[in-house]
């Protein structure tokens, strides 16, 4: 009997200990509920003593967000809040089970998207919901020159971008500029445009950290750099049209005997078997080893010849030969006549100026994105980033475009979307320049985005609206 009386009040304890902890208190009470409000979005906290569970939801409709919290109680007592807002219209808090409570934001229209996260210190949930914006803002800088800058809502987030529309046939010419007219150096924009009487500046060439130019440039009929890879490039002609296409260059030598050997690069650093031509937008010496030989010609003549580091004089140039090419040059001597030919085709040839960077944006009012053609690699072609672009529209118009990125206030913008923007304003051809914490514009000595680095950066050249001589 003694152990059946054990097991009955065993069981008795059971069943007593099970009721309290049915009737135990919510562990969480949602204590206060207040709210903040801008044109962008709203947020919503609710204090807690303690950081509960929780799921969230948006309805199918997107009529509602449901939040429902587990063991919870409503210690603010509050059934309805009304928000005098665009988007959302009142948050109700309903009992739907013991310790269960579930929070229902009613909204008036569909939104961009929503999120939900706790605060320790003190306890709170937050609920930040990003609304639909798009707000435009236009100045004519100059007769000729508008400038229009872009905050709108996007399905990742806000972002922020600046454009410059220069109409044909004004007084104003687009050229590129290099950081303190050599290729080896690095200068901010802001300094560039300032020197060069630049009205709008934005950045343009992927550089070296050393300033030296990674593609195509041709600066007053001079080719100035060059790429291994047939890239994208903007072409200026005498009138101001603009040609955009993927460009290849090609150097040749013709020797003393006939022979031709091919230029494998300007004012680059010599590598292995390079046959490499400087001037003098490189810098004073090529900065070449002793593992090679410089031949300094000028007027097609060679008039020295050293091994290493040559000094590159005014209006001369220097051909810089390693490896296999060094021995096909061996038999040259002072006095000999070289004759050097360099091409961009045809029509390129007749170009003032010419840059490359790329990939391709937009070809015959089409989407046409080149990133895989051209070798991009994924920190240029894949994901969201700070964007700078160039475009002509139907009618002419050159397009400067600059998109910020990494940051609270903008998001950035996948090629894509950079294409589809540039669309927007009507370009029927773009392409892209370097970007990240390079991307930069500079109106009227202003610098007019926020650059991802915080600051601005120092670049290898800049792309500039100024003046006509």
């Amino acid at each position: 009997m003694k152990a059946y009386k054990r097991i009955y009040v065993v069981m008795v304890l059971l069943v007593l200990s099970s009721q309290l902890a049915w009737a135990a208190p919510a562990k969480s009470m949602l204590q206060k509920i207040r709210y903040s409000q801008t044109a962008e979005q709203v947020r919503i906290v609710l204090d807690v003593n303690e950081l509960p569970e929780y799921t969230g939801k948006l309805t199918d409709n997107q009529d509602q967000i449901l939040i429902d919290f587990t063991n919870t109680t409503n210690n603010s007592k509050l059934p309805m809040m009304l928000l005098n807002d665009s988007v959302v219209t009142n948050l109700q808090i309903t009992e739907v089970q013991p310790n269960k409570q579930q929070v229902v934001i009613n909204l008036k229209k569909p939104i961009v998207s929503y999120r939900i996260f706790k605060l320790a210190n003190p306890n709170r949930i937050v609920i930040d919901i990003v609304k639909e914006f798009d707000r435009k803002y236009e100045e004519q800088i100059r007769p000729g020159i508008k400038y229009t800058s872009l905050y709108r809502s996007t399905k990742a987030g806000p972002v922020t971008a600046y454009v410059v529309d220069l109409t044909p046939g004004n007084n104003y010419i687009i050229k590129p500029v290099l950081s303190n007219d050599t290729i080896i150096d690095l200068e901010k924009i802001q300094s560039m445009a300032e020197r060069n009487k630049g009205i709008a500046a934005v950045n343009a060439s992927y550089f070296a950290p050393n300033g030296e130019i990674l593609g195509l440039l041709k600066m007053d009929d001079q080719i100035v750099s060059t790429s291994t890879v047939g890239r994208t490039a903007l072409g200026i002609m005498p009138d101001g049209k603009l040609l955009f296409d993927q460009i290849d260059y090609q150097g040749i030598i013709t020797l003393p005997d006939g022979r031709t050997v091919a230029i494998t690069g300007v004012n680059h650093e010599r590598g292995n078997d390079d046959l490499i031509l400087y001037n003098n937008y490189y810098d004073s010496m090529t900065g070449t080893n002793e593992y090679g030989t410089d031949y300094i010609v000028s007027k097609d003549v060679i008039t020295a010849i050293v091994h290493g580091n040559a000094v590159i004089p005014p209006g001369a140039v220097v051909l810089s030969a390693h490896g296999s090419n060094e021995k096909a040059l061996a038999d040259l001597k002072v006095g000999d006549m070289v004759k050097i030919n360099q091409t961009l085709g045809p029509l390129w040839d007749k170009t003032n100026y010419a840059i490359s960077a790329g990939p391709r944006l937009i070809k015959n009012n089409s989407v046409f994105l080149t990133s895989k053609v051209e070798e991009f690699p994924p920190d240029i072609a894949v994901g969201r980033a700070p964007r700078t672009a160039v475009g002509v529209t139907k009618d002419g118009h050159t397009l400067l475009a600059v998109v910020d990125g990494r940051q609270q206030h903008s998001r950035g913008m996948t090629l894509l979307e950079l294409a589809l923007f540039m669309q927007e304003f009507g370009a029927v051809d773009a392409m892209n320049l370097d970007g990240g914490g390079s991307s930069e514009m500079v109106l009227k000595g202003k610098i007019m985005n926020k650059p991802s680095d915080g600051r601005e950066r120092p670049v290898g050249d800049a792309l500039i609206i100024a003046p006509k001589d």
